[in-house]
């Protein structure tokens, strides 16, 4: 199956939060063929961006950040440009007020024709109703 990737499941690869294991099934099954993991080609900055967070939050060492950072991208699903996506991102954007960062893995998702795995449970509250395809990690088993 292929899934968009969030950037925050791919942090529980590396950051111990509820539903870690869930994520780590879902990258052992990205790793074995069993899933075809695609993200906007932003997934590496925001991945970086939660990681220096962590850092800061004393949740992590920044050594530890840089190390958990390169190990995400060495299982780093497939970047899309952006770009492309800008139009209907910006429509979501604005339409439903919320994230356009958010909103381009949904219209990715959406022009792919697949589901959206998320652990971000604001995003799944204010969008999911929208986008039935926005998938919650918790969900997966």
């Amino acid at each position: 199956m292929k899934y968009v990737l969030d950037s925050c499941v791919a942090f529980k690869w590396v950051v111990t939060e509820p539903d870690t294991d869930k994520a780590l099934r879902l990258r052992e099954a990205f790793r074995n063929g069993v899933h075809e993991l695609i993200a906007p080609d932003i997934f590496p900055i925001e991945t970086g961006h939660a990681l220096t967070r962590a850092e800061r939050q004393g949740r992590i060492t920044p050594p530890d950040g840089w190390a958990a950072w390169l190990s995400v991208m060495a299982d780093c699903p497939q970047l899309v440009a952006s770009i492309p996506d800008m139009p209907r991102a910006y429509a979501i954007s604005s339409s439903i007020r919320t994230g356009i960062y958010d909103c381009l893995y949904v219209a990715l998702a959406e022009r792919e024709g697949c589901e959206f795995v998320t652990a971000d449970d604001k995003l799944i509250r204010n969008l999911q109703v929208h986008f039935p395809f926005i998938v919650p990690l918790s969900s997966l088993t």
